[in-house]
């Protein structure tokens, strides 16, 4: 079975291919791919039948890619580190999911699955699942030291990580600090409404007053966020066509 690794990280894409070697399998792994632009080129042109797919790419997401893929014809293994995501994934007729750090043995059940599920992705089912992660209204519940937090997305500003914390900042004024890296939260802020111009930061583009060619993002509350150079051409994709409706 010629299979497609669709995933941003490189040291999670060597460890995938690592367990495909240790597991007796006959899936022949065709190509890599860190974005949706890459993978929709080999897609198109080397037809594989599998394709391991991570849901945050680096200049979209695995519905994204779907969406744009003229037929599908391959079967899908989600790779995500939030369980609650996947779930949600399965839905649209995966074969299944892996959490990150993959593990050999839910690599081996995942791969015993493909053949008892035929490949029934519609157009339809797929903007159904982007509307669940792309979903406006959604909330995030943060575990802080003495409580749980109830996060409104459309309330929040803007997220700032430091030293393994990030802090939410809300349109009220408020501020929340959280025990857990910007990474583990990016996956539940990667609606249609989020932008990460810099490795600190995740902004709402809804409370994004000007941005200055210069690379630095005046938000309404006079707060100032940096975009790295790494990241300005993504960042200035998503705020030049942003739908404000």
């Amino acid at each position: 079975m010629k299979a497609l690794i669709v995933e941003d990280k490189a040291y999670i894409r060597k460890g995938l291919l690592n367990l495909l070697d240790l597991v007796d399998t006959e899936v022949q792994v065709i190509g890599e791919c860190e974005s949706v632009k890459e993978a929709l080129i080999v897609s198109n042109t080397c037809k594989p039948e599998l394709v391991f797919l991570d849901i945050n790419l680096t200049d979209g997401t695995a519905f994204d890619f779907l969406e744009q893929v003229k037929n599908i014809t391959f079967k899908i293994i989600f790779i995500t580190a939030h369980e609650e995501y996947a779930l949600k994934a399965l839905k649209i007729g995966a074969v299944d999911y892996l959490l990150k750090p993959v593990d050999i043995d839910e690599l081996q059940n995942a791969l015993k699955k493909l053949n008892n599920l035929p490949i029934i992705l519609q157009k339809e089912q797929i903007q159904s699942a982007k509307n669940l992660w792309n979903d406006p209204g959604s909330k995030l519940i943060l575990s802080l030291q003495e409580s749980f937090q109830v996060i409104d997305l459309n309330e929040l500003v803007f997220c700032e990580s430091d030293k393994g914390y990030t802090t939410f900042h809300l349109n009220n004024g408020k501020k929340h600090l959280a025990s857990k890296s910007l990474k583990e939260f990016e996956a539940q802020l990667n609606n249609a409404s989020f932008t990460r111009p810099h490795r600190s930061f995740m902004v709402n583009l809804k409370f994004i007053d000007k941005y200055d060619k210069s690379g630095v993002i005046h938000l309404k509350n006079g707060k100032k966020i940096p975009v790295s150079s790494r990241k300005k051409d993504h960042f200035l994709n998503q705020f030049l066509n942003w739908d404000k409706s």
